[in-house]
């Protein structure tokens, strides 16, 4: 919802949680009201349990009766049979009666959103100095399916007209530490005429740095004076100036090539990842989750007698490894992953968080590489995860 309000021109203030008590909800109404927003929007609490209050509550917050809303209840009760095959001259269970009838309930003078599972959207206008709300439902698949409408509807239209809807630009670096960025961002206060009119925000996401800019037309050219700036700092750090990810630079450098993995520490995670987007089956030929030594020997053909001299984290087991699985699948490229991911099984020289990697690529010597991340198992996994992405993609 930031993301698609920024594109809107609205500057997000505030994201809050809070639990489905009516006492912390209108606090945070109150609160948020307070501080002179324009429109509040609000996720979940639209079911018809006993703890989804939302609705009950912004009528409290604006001082608005509840009322049925006839043409939502029809529509709800329709959806209800669809799902449960009920036919429509059948009496439903008087519990499910009285759990349409709590969701067709609007405060008076709202607009009601039709649902896109069971449960409405609320849109109540601004008045008396108070926000408008927009009320949606919590599970995101019913949320993003209302979204169009909800945008769309009086009390958002009035709440955010004259918003100037301005450009957004994505960078992002692999290996750049926000700390370093900021050096650089401090230099471009002095180097770069008019930055103030670029908003600059950086988020580390999985060991990439994501770098957002935000600005009217007016500064094209500011922004374009900064990301030349960064890129001539950074550019061997850079890999994307256009928003786009590393799983879409794998994708389109693979060009029909196909590609396999060898997995130990990451347990099949670059595999998955790999198979995330649509029409992976053109380029993924499969995957060895070799976790143990047996499989490593059996399945890829790893020597015994290296891992037996070397460790299974080393890279000339991570080189066998992904030359193994490109063996035994007949893929063009494939990336092997073997490591120690934690709590336990640190050794002599080799930390938890140590990960080695091969990289294996037909009519060319195999590469390898190791990496010491930092944080629990589940880090270690998902940094790994990323770096195995990062490497296919800088040998490809």
């Amino acid at each position: 919802m930031s993301g698609r309000l920024a594109d809107l021109g609205v500057d997000v203030a505030h994201l809050t949680i809070c639990g489905d008590r009516p006492a912390d909800l209108l606090a945070q109404l109150r609160f948020l009201a307070a501080d002179g927003v324009d429109l509040i929007v609000t996720t979940g609490g639209l079911g018809p349990t006993a703890d989804d209050l939302t609705v009950a509550t912004v009528a409290e917050f604006a001082g608005l009766p509840l009322r049925q809303d006839p043409q939502i209840r029809q529509t709800i009760d329709t959806v209800i049979r669809t799902w449960r095959q009920v036919p429509a001259d059948a009496t439903l269970p008087d519990a499910l009666v009285a759990a349409i009838d709590k969701q067709a309930l609007v405060p008076v003078g709202a607009r009601a959103i039709p649902p896109t599972g069971t449960a409405p959207g609320v849109a109540v206008p601004a008045a008396d100095g108070r926000p408008a709300v927009l009320v949606l439902p919590g599970p995101p698949h019913e949320l993003q399916a209302m979204w169009p409408t909800a945008v769309r509807t009086d009390a958002v239209v009035e709440a955010i007209s004259g918003r100037v809807i301005g450009e957004q630009r994505t960078i992002r670096a692999y290996g750049l530490s926000e700390p370093d960025l900021a050096v650089t961002l401090r230099e471009a206060d002095d180097a770069v005429p008019g930055l103030a009119d670029v908003e600059v925000t950086t988020c580390m996401r999985g060991g990439e740095l994501e770098i957002v800019s935000r600005f009217d037309g007016t500064a094209s050219a500011t922004y374009d004076a900064l990301a030349d700036l960064l890129i001539a700092r950074h550019g061997d750090k850079v890999f994307s100036t256009d928003a786009s990810t590393i799983d879409d630079l794998l994708v389109s450098r693979l060009n029909g090539r196909t590609v396999a993995t060898a997995e130990s520490c990451t347990g099949g995670m670059v595999a998955a990842r790999l198979t995330d987007r649509a029409g992976s089956s053109a380029y993924l030929l499969g995957g060895v989750v070799s976790y143990s030594n047996e499989v490593k020997t059996g399945v890829l053909g790893v020597p015994a007698e290296l891992i037996a001299e070397l460790g299974a984290v080393s890279e000339p087991v991570a080189a066998a490894m992904a030359e193994g699985a490109r063996r035994v699948t007949g893929a063009d490229i494939a990336v092997s992953t073997t490591g120690i991911a934690g709590p336990d099984g640190a050794r002599p020289g080799k930390p938890v968080g140590t990960v080695c990697f091969g990289v294996a690529v037909a009519g060319r010597e195999t590469v390898t590489v190791t990496r010491l991340f930092p944080g629990d198992r589940d880090s270690v996994r998902r940094l790994a995860t990323t770096a195995a992405f990062h490497l296919l993609a800088a040998a490809l």
